[in-house]
């Protein structure tokens, strides 16, 4: 399984696909910018709303259900990139976050 750093998301996270599994009170909280929403739970029946044609970064709180998403992803012919420490991470750099729903 492919896995970079917050950090190293956060130089390209303007330019890619990044999808959030967390659950929605926490992605509410708090989320990457221009993440698209996709609890864990959901990813089996909502796969279909991921393009297989791109990559995908797969962002949880500090990778571990972000892991077990690229798991099941690859395994569906999908191109994913683990975020290893996840949204703690982003948080504890400061990066920029947005609250509330994704349009």
């Amino acid at each position: 399984m492919q896995e970079i750093s917050a950090v190293e998301l956060m130089a390209i996270y303007k330019g890619v696909s990044i999808v959030d599994v967390r659950e929605m009170d926490e992605y509410v909280d708090g989320h990457v910018p221009g993440a698209k929403h996709i609890p864990l739970s959901t990813i089996p029946v909502r796969n279909n709303e991921i393009d297989k044609s791109v990559k995908h970064y797969v962002i949880c709180e500090a990778g571990g259900r972000s892991a077990q998403a690229c798991a099941f992803l690859e395994q569906q012919g999908f191109d994913v990139v683990n975020i290893a420490g996840g949204t703690g991470s982003w948080r504890m750099m400061g990066a920029p976050l947005n609250a509330g729903e994704q349009a």
